[in-house]
């Protein structure tokens, strides 16, 4: 048996699975049999990027289930992300190629610009994606988004591409893309979780026909900083653990259809099939307004992933008063 996913359109009318399965440290043989497990289950939604180093493995997993006859290609939302330091425009397009490469696909369902920061370009090679000064501080490039986001359109124009978004993107910057592009973003893939909600961006994404794609739904599991705990605090509270006693489930499915209700799209990340499974299986349920409002309350407004590597850039999208 495999669950079926809902999903939900695009302003542009390409559909997007309601949940996804995040790959970030997903690699190597166990990374491909985790894929192709996933898909079994009934994941369709694939994210990845070039700088997870992984293309190859999700290609794998991805052609292997289609050649199965298990799924056809069509049935699959895959997404990618174009790198900081190839933020160029005249670095665009051979990225984009290089993660065709790896991903053995004629097209991507979605391809996001990871960051509004554009860094120094030193090659295509992982060890030349982040590059550093004498002082050990990120080499940032003086590109504007704005150019680098023409470069994407013409990939959709070119039909290997279906949706083109960002991701890390505040309000202002997003309105900003806006005033120069043909093609609006499809999608703002930001971190989203209960210790972090993002109300105030989803509704202003909405507003403008922008679906929000929330990554690190759980917090960062594959941290042990102050900053993951927010959601175990979450996880493990008896008004969370009420919930899921009232519905059959546990408090990390209660939180990813949380994070649905609200109006997100989450891409968590499963550590074992356990979790895989539980993971899918939140559509035979919803929250009461009561319920969200009770999660709402674990929302402090700390990020779990500050990327604080790049906070000396120009376009650092997180301000004290961004949204």
């Amino acid at each position: 048996m495999w669950t079926r996913v809902p999903r939900v359109k695009f302003s542009n009318g390409f559909d997007i699975p309601l949940i996804g399965l995040g790959t970030y440290l997903t690699r190597g043989e166990e990374g491909v049999k985790s894929i192709k497990q996933a898909i079994d289950i009934g994941y369709r939604h694939i994210d990845t990027a070039y700088r997870y180093g992984n293309e190859c493995e999700v290609g794998q997993a991805v052609n292997e289930k289609i050649r199965e006859g298990f799924v056809a290609r069509e049935d699959l939302f895959i997404t990618t992300k174009l790198w900081n330091s190839f933020h160029a425009p005249q670095h665009v397009a051979e990225a984009f190629k290089r993660s065709m490469e790896k991903l053995n696909l004629d097209y991507v369902d979605l391809y996001l610009m990871h960051m509004p920061m554009g860094l120094g370009f030193r090659g295509f090679q992982e060890q030349d994606l982040i590059a550093y000064d004498s002082s050990g501080k990120v080499i940032c490039s003086d590109v504007d988004f704005c150019d680098t986001w023409k470069a994407m359109e013409e990939l959709v124009h070119s039909g290997k591409v279906r949706s083109i978004g960002v991701s890390n993107f505040n309000s202002e910057q997003l309105q900003r893309l806006l005033s120069s592009a043909s093609i609006k973003p499809a999608t703002n893939q930001v971190e989203c979780n209960p210790g972090f909600t993002q109300k105030r961006l989803i509704q202003f994404c909405r507003h403008l026909g922008i679906t929000v794609t929330a990554f690190s739904p759980m917090g960062r599991v594959d941290r042990c900083d102050s900053s993951s705990r927010v959601t175990a605090d979450v996880l493990l509270h008896p008004n969370v653990t009420a919930i899921g006693a009232k519905y059959g489930k546990t408090t990390a499915q209660i939180v990813l259809r949380y994070l649905i209700e609200i109006g997100t799209i989450p891409i968590p990340k499963p550590s074992n099939r356990a979790e895989t499974l539980q993971n899918i299986d939140i559509f035979d349920f919803r929250l009461t307004p009561d319920e969200v409002t009770l999660m709402d309350q674990f929302d402090g407004g700390k990020r779990a992933v500050p990327l604080k590597y790049y906070n000396h850039h120009r376009d650092y999208p997180f301000g004290s008063e961004e949204i």
